[in-house]
């Protein structure tokens, strides 16, 4: 358990896991239509954006170390659009594998370990991920939170506390 006494990275990685973990609080007790609905002119989905964050999760933290992603069934430039082949459990699952493997990474290395991912040109320190995915992850936090107020009312960071 991480405390507000902690060391750095384990401080950033704590704010991360605080943001993914209301990722998937978002999902919670919704059906295979709910979280498919596009809720957006674009077609934002709740369970589009967590792909999109598995994808992204594996990009950042594994690849850009010189980790071996899973291989993706989907192409990576369109994350965020759901077949009707892929149902929650199976993002679900792939979101929990993206996230266990980038853990590994972050454990294993220095925040101060250098990494270029294969879109960029300059080299990150997995410190600058770690902020960097705390952020991206929060912001689609904060978009699926809208979304879910949408289809049911539900707000919040976390689940209500039940008397």
């Amino acid at each position: 358990m991480t405390t507000h006494s902690d060391g750095e990275k384990e401080t950033l990685h704590a704010s991360l896991d605080r943001h993914r973990d209301a990722v998937l609080w978002k999902l919670a007790g919704l059906d295979e239509e709910q979280v498919r609905r596009p809720m957006t002119p674009t077609g934002t989905n709740l369970l589009g954006l967590v792909k999109h964050l598995a994808a992204v999760e594996y990009g950042w933290f594994v690849e850009t170390f010189g980790g071996e992603p899973e291989p993706f069934w989907f192409d990576p430039h369109d994350d965020m659009r759901v077949g009707p082949e892929e149902s929650t459990e199976r993002i679900v699952a792939f979101y929990g594998r993206a996230r266990a493997a980038a853990d590994r990474m972050i454990a294993e290395l220095p925040l101060d370990a250098l990494g270029r991912p294969s879109w960029r040109q300059e080299t990150v320190s997995l410190r600058w991920v770690l902020v960097h995915m705390a952020q991206e992850t929060a912001r689609h936090a904060g978009h699926m939170d809208i979304v879910r107020e949408l289809i049911d009312g539900a707000t919040g960071d976390h689940p209500p506390a039940t008397d």
